[in-house]
């Protein structure tokens, strides 16, 4: 039998038992363990680590574990800044798409809002959101930290705060979404793509007066729901003004 030290930091805390919360602690592993394994035996699951170090080395998930080796498990890859030594999960190049659980519609919904390609169906089985995370490189986003711990999932975030707004400003800050928004490019409802349309092309599917007072139009490709820039508008775009600029402020050291 094998024993090496465990160390977490930050908010992966919340994960492991209260023993072993903010301190190093010692703990037998299975001849031969992987560091993800034993990992994932605390409750942490790998989609929320961005660097591991045994012995002061960093290493990926694949390392096997000797004796007395000290581990130390970091989370969020932005926490650590960009020269940090081996982040294990990249980030995605270009915008990146999301799948949400069936806990997540708010957060779907404003993801979509601020551009970003986010599927989400109140009816989503576990089974669906792997299928999608893995067919189509998809992040996945719940609270289910089992859920992460689906050995096909290679990228997902689990979502700390219960607060809807706090977890939209947890997803933008971890995958950097102020540089890569193109707010109010995406439908609301099911996440088709907006083209710009003329008036006439829609003046029977939106009210009289909004066709004489609006001249700029957007329609769902995907669902044909129109929009335009009306006083919900307005005070969406002056939301998102808030949430980029909120977003781009410096994040506390942990």
């Amino acid at each position: 039998m094998t024993r090496a030290w465990f160390r977490f930091y930050a908010e992966l805390n919340v994960f492991v038992a209260p023993p072993y919360r903010q301190r190093p602690f010692e703990h037998a592993c299975a001849r031969d363990a992987s560091v993800k394994h034993m990992i994932e035996v605390f409750g942490v699951p790998h989609t929320e680590v961005a660097l591991i170090l045994v012995n002061g080395e960093p290493v990926d998930f694949s390392y096997r574990l000797c004796h007395q080796d000290c581990v130390s498990v970091y989370p969020g890859f932005l926490h650590l800044g960009d020269d940090a030594p081996m982040p294990i999960l990249l980030q995605p190049a270009g915008p990146p798409a999301f799948v949400a659980d069936a806990h997540m519609g708010r957060l779907a919904r404003d993801l979509r809002m601020l551009g970003f390609d986010a599927l989400y169906r109140n009816d989503f089985s576990d089974d669906e959101i792997v299928r999608l995370a893995v067919e189509e490189n998809r992040i996945v986003l719940t609270r289910d930290r089992d859920l992460l711990m689906r050995k096909p999932i290679v990228r997902g975030a689990y979502l700390y705060s219960t607060d809807s707004d706090t977890q939209l400003l947890e997803i933008m800050r971890r995958y950097r979404l102020a540089e890569k928004a193109k707010p109010l490019s995406r439908c609301l409802d099911c996440n088709g793509v907006l083209e710009t349309v003329s008036r006439k092309e829609v003046a029977q599917q939106v009210p009289p007066r909004s066709a004489i007072l609006h001249e700029d139009f957007r329609r769902c490709e995907a669902c044909g729901h129109v929009y335009w820039e009306g006083s919900h508008v307005t005070r969406m775009r002056r939301r998102i003004d808030t949430l980029l600029t909120v977003t781009c402020m410096a994040i506390p050291a942990n």
